[in-house]
């Protein structure tokens, strides 16, 4: 009963901070995303994120900030998601009777290129993926990172780096075996 008390305890501080932490959770996932109809959704998920967190007591503490800091998962998921949708979407088109025109050697180049990403590590993919699918600037990017925009650049330097390492050693394919 004890840990039923602590739910309901957490559950009334979470509703006595919703009303101050709503417009702020969704200003700024407006603010980014840009589509009203979008943010509502995510700030609907961060909130559920929040309602699970309390019921498996894993929030240490319930503020504004972590709110926000849910939202920003939220949107990173979002655009996760789309990107891998966008790219399924562009394999349909390519294997249509269009797409014939299109060299083997590009298809080739964009798979191993696809590879040479999902093998990096998960701070580099992110901010390759963030900066250059998802079109982010430099400063988005540190943001939703949770970076400063000078670590954010070293990052991006150290990441293109190695990709370019990664990708020109598999250049030769299963010819260097």
């Amino acid at each position: 009963m004890a840990g039923s008390a602590a739910i309901d305890e957490r559950g009334d501080e979470l509703l006595a901070l919703y009303d101050r932490a709503l417009p702020q959770v969704y200003g700024y996932l407006v603010a980014r995303c840009g589509d009203e109809a979008l943010a509502e959704d995510l700030t609907a998920e961060a909130f559920l994120a929040a309602v699970d967190g309390i019921k498996r007591n894993a929030i240490p503490n319930l503020t504004i900030a972590w709110l926000v800091g849910v939202a920003r998962h939220k949107l990173v998921d979002h655009w996760r998601r789309r990107e891998r949708e966008d790219r399924k979407l562009a394999l349909v088109q390519a294997e249509t009777p269009d797409a014939e025109e299109v060299s083997w050697d590009e298809r080739l180049d964009a798979a191993r290129a696809h590879d040479v990403l999902e093998s990096m590590g998960e701070h580099h993919r992110c901010a390759l993926t963030l900066r250059y699918l998802d079109g982010l600037s430099v400063p988005e990017v540190a943001e939703l990172m949770g970076r400063t925009v000078h670590a954010t650049e070293a990052l991006l330097v150290r990441a293109r780096s190695a990709f370019r390492r990664t990708y020109e050693a598999n250049e030769g394919g299963s010819d260097d075996a």
